[in-house]
């Protein structure tokens, strides 16, 4: 079994929009909607969990699940307070039973994901237990300390840009939020920002990086509405 758990939680506060970031147009369609169209059309894909706010369910039901027939998603679930929270609450949806059940883990503001990044990250979490895509950083990197002056600049070829989808062995995964929890419970718990980080620092799994695209950008600032645009027509000119 394998489940997509697509985010469309945020609000997108750098976005200056009166509307949540993953609901802006690009190319005439929503960006939510290319990502979940990407899933839905996958054939190694056999769900979706969609999880966002209150006030989005009957938005995404409607006009997005309904109107563009997205059969493949089978729950919409409310997203909670961190991120990490609506990852939790999209994999409380899915059976944990099976060695061979995976978890994709991706942003529904990233509506460049393909098929090829969706099949590649499946084949890798299967056989290495918890990878991403991620592209290599073009700029040089540098590490600075509290008061920014540079401590560390990392040999540039190692440094990659991570992406979504993250994807997981069910079991591993949904071990590793457990124990995060537990840890929280207890007062020690690590600034979490995406599930590789969660996976590292609680199941003490190195995650693999599969190969991603630099097209596959994050919607954020009104910049990469106008970015997202081209690439949109860049691949229209193809078909």
């Amino acid at each position: 079994m394998v489940t997509a758990i697509v985010l469309a939680a945020g609000i997108g506060s750098r976005m200056k929009s009166e509307k949540a970031k993953q609901f802006l147009e690009v190319a005439g369609h929503e960006v939510l909607y290319y990502s979940l169209r990407a899933f839905n059309e996958h054939p190694e894909v056999d769900a979706i969990v969609l999880v966002t706010k209150k006030e989005f369910v009957k938005h995404c039901r409607k006009d997005l699940v309904e109107r563009y027939q997205f059969t493949k998603v089978q729950n919409i679930c409310i997203g909670g307070k961190e991120r990490y929270d609506s990852v939790y609450q999209g994999l409380s949806m899915i059976d944990a039973e099976g060695e061979n059940n995976i978890v994709l883990i991706h942003d529904g503001a990233r509506p460049f994901v393909t098929a090829e990044m969706i099949s590649n990250s499946i084949a890798c979490a299967r056989e290495c237990g918890g990878c991403t895509v991620g592209v290599p950083a073009k700029d040089t990197i540098k590490i600075v300390d509290a008061d920014h002056y540079g401590v560390e600049t990392p040999e540039r070829r190692f440094v990659y840009q991570i992406q979504t989808p993250q994807t997981f062995q069910v079991s591993l995964l949904r071990c590793a939020y457990e124990t995060m929890y537990e840890a929280k419970r207890n007062g020690n718990t690590h600034n979490i920002t995406d599930d590789t980080m969660l996976v590292e620092q609680y199941a003490g799994i190195h995650c693999k990086v599969v190969e991603g695209a630099y097209e596959n950008i994050k919607i954020t600032t009104p910049e990469d509405l106008a970015i997202a645009e081209i690439f949109v027509e860049k691949t229209l000119k193809k078909i």
